[in-house]
């Protein structure tokens, strides 16, 4: 008998089916300025499981793998050969080489303002089980579709690559990868807003990505 997924596995599978492919470069921009705000939030809520759980050892792991650290350097113009840094940082670097124009990073950023603002009302537990989701195999989908997209000969998109390959290396291994770290958390269906804001911001960022 076939399991049926789970409901926020749809919206991982919806985000994935998006027209990545027909993404320009400018719109492409857009995405990786939208996705900066995921990447706040994310850092954001490996703390807090750090915070509450401060005798699970895989979340002080998980945390050494997403802030503070050197798996995404060197990269040109963004990280030094051995600088470590949060995720969220190696992003903000990336953002400030992008040549989106001044009205589209204003519109980016009201929505990256509203989805934190969202994301940060959500109470904490649920954020900490969407870890799992997100690191053990949600987020590797939603970038292997990205890497879809036709145009990054920008260096901002070069970094972008940069760091979505490297999250798929990172979470790839079911053993030894970042979701093996997390997935006793157990994520149940109270995720579901949270992936819905996370699509709903890359749709409002892109909108070609539903044509």
């Amino acid at each position: 008998m076939q399991l049926l997924k789970p409901g926020y596995q749809k919206v991982v599978d919806e985000i994935a089916g998006f027209a990545w492919s027909k993404l320009d470069q400018n719109e492409l921009l857009a995405v990786a300025r939208a996705y900066y705000y995921f990447s706040v939030q994310f850092c954001e809520t490996v703390e807090i499981a750090c915070r509450k759980y401060p005798n699970d050892e895989r979340q002080f792991e998980l945390r050494d793998g997403e802030c503070n650290t050197d798996n995404l350097s060197p990269y040109p113009c963004i990280a030094e050969p051995g600088e470590k840094l949060n995720h969220d940082e190696f992003m903000r670097r990336t953002l400030a080489i992008s040549s989106l124009s001044p009205e589209a990073r204003a519109r980016v950023d009201r929505l990256g303002a509203k989805y934190l603002a969202q994301v940060r009302r959500t109470d904490e537990d649920t954020r900490i089980m969407s870890l799992p989701a997100y690191e053990d195999g949600g987020l590797e989908a939603v970038f292997s579709a990205v890497l879809h997209a036709k145009d990054w000969d920008h260096p901002a998109l070069r970094a972008f690559h940069h760091f979505l390959v490297g999250h798929i290396k990172l979470d790839s291994d079911p053993d030894a990868g970042h979701g093996s770290l997390c997935r006793h958390l157990v994520p149940d269906d109270r995720i579901i807003p949270l992936w819905t804001a996370f699509r709903d911001i890359l749709v409002e960022a892109a909108p070609k990505l539903l044509h």
